[in-house]
């Protein structure tokens, strides 16, 4: 008999104002780990920081954690926090950063472990050293909640899903405050990503009761409210449902996996630079149409949410949220023909050998993953 696990956070902290659980940790110092200037432009960086030292700690910040983060970044991040010693890290921001403290926990706790090793899913065994909190900005990547974290390896325009229930956080605060600030297309990109989490976990060989359950509520409340949030980012209801479907379909998508919809967004977005989660949902309704042959779980969705057919229901939301259905129509980077067919034997060979492809309910080969892209194209 195989035996599976349903991890996740110790504690969800959810709902407008939950930042101040910071002030109730025990501690004598913090590392916060941030992106750009976002958190601090709106002042919950500051805000972050106070809460810290009113539980009397002391405060480091490690901020400029660029998106996609690379190697060297957080190799740098862990031998930073090695010469602060914190107790607490205090990931704040896009899923950028929150994927970089992570990893740099880490390097921090075990200062000599090798990349390939992660890559390879050999992880140390941490939290002799320090706990994890991570609090979101975007409602999309999940990483507050899951064991997943994507570095990129710039060199050969590579990036890495790494994976272990060791990363798992601490604590997650889901404050619906911080996402409130994102600008419409930003919405609608991690809104997207949401909606791919929960619709790969649906149908990975990997599922299970646990699963279907909270990825099928993730994408009725994404169908429901990005459209809202998209067009109306001030309206707090459908900003705290987003947030909680995130939250949600991370809690499926790290004890189910992913499938090919993953595999392949990480590795065009390695080779042109396409914002993750937009690749995601370009991608996605040709994915499912790829694989309904091979589950049953698409057509349980359709049913319970009263859809006639996912994939195009799919194709009909990206249109609402102003995501094109090809990525030739990409405005936010130019992916040429000529550029595209150049790296695409490569770019598929590389996303079939993704990790996320293993749990994919249909197997794909080399020349499958190549059609899909073309497709989408």
């Amino acid at each position: 008999m195989s035996l599976k696990w349903f991890r996740v956070p110790a504690d969800v902290v959810f709902g407008q104002g939950s930042l101040s659980y910071l002030a109730g940790l025990k501690g004598k110092k913090a590392v916060l780990v941030t992106g750009g200037q976002s958190m601090k432009k709106h002042g919950f960086l500051d805000q972050a920081q106070a809460y810290l030292e009113e539980a009397g700690m002391k405060v480091d910040i490690i901020d400029g954690v660029e998106p996609d983060p690379s190697i060297e970044t957080v190799i740098k991040g862990g031998q930073r926090m090695e010469a602060f010693e914190p107790d607490w890290i205090i990931a704040i921001g896009g899923g950028s950063a929150l994927d970089a403290a992570k990893i740099m926990w880490v390097y921090y706790e075990q200062p000599e472990t090798k990349f390939q090793d992660l890559i390879e899913g050999k992880f140390p065994t941490l939290r002799q050293k320090a706990r994890l909190v991570t609090i979101p900005s975007t409602s999309g990547t999940a990483s507050e909640i899951t064991a997943f974290s994507v570095i990129t390896d710039r060199e050969n325009h590579i990036k890495y899903p790494l994976v272990s229930y060791q990363m798992t956080p601490d604590i997650a605060i889901l404050d619906a405050d911080l996402p409130a600030k994102m600008p419409p297309h930003i919405t609608a990109n991690t809104g997207m990503d949401v909606m791919a989490h929960a619709v790969e976990a649906i149908a990975s060989t990997n599922t299970s009761s646990y699963t279907d359950a909270l990825a099928t509520e993730a994408i009725r409340l994404v169908f429901q409210h990005l459209p809202t949030a998209y067009k109306d980012g001030h309206n707090m209801e459908a900003r705290d449902a987003m947030h909680n479907a995130s939250a949600i379909a991370g809690m499926a998508f790290t004890n189910s996996s992913l499938g090919i919809v993953h595999s392949m967004a990480h590795k065009i977005g390695g080779e042109f630079g396409v914002t993750h989660g937009l690749a995601n949902a370009i991608l996605m309704p040709y994915i499912v149409e790829f694989n309904k042959s091979a589950t049953d779980k698409y057509k349980a969705v359709e049913q319970l949410l009263g859809i006639d057919d996912l994939a195009q229901a799919l194709k009909d939301l990206n249109q609402r949220i102003g995501i094109p259905l090809t990525f030739r129509e990409v405005e936010e980077v130019s992916i040429t023909e000529e550029a595209f067919q150049q790296v695409l034997d490569r770019m598929s060979q590389n996303a079939l050998e993704d990790p996320c492809t293993l749990t994919n309910p249909q197997k794909p080969d080399v020349a499958d993953i190549k059609a899909i892209y073309q497709k989408a194209f």
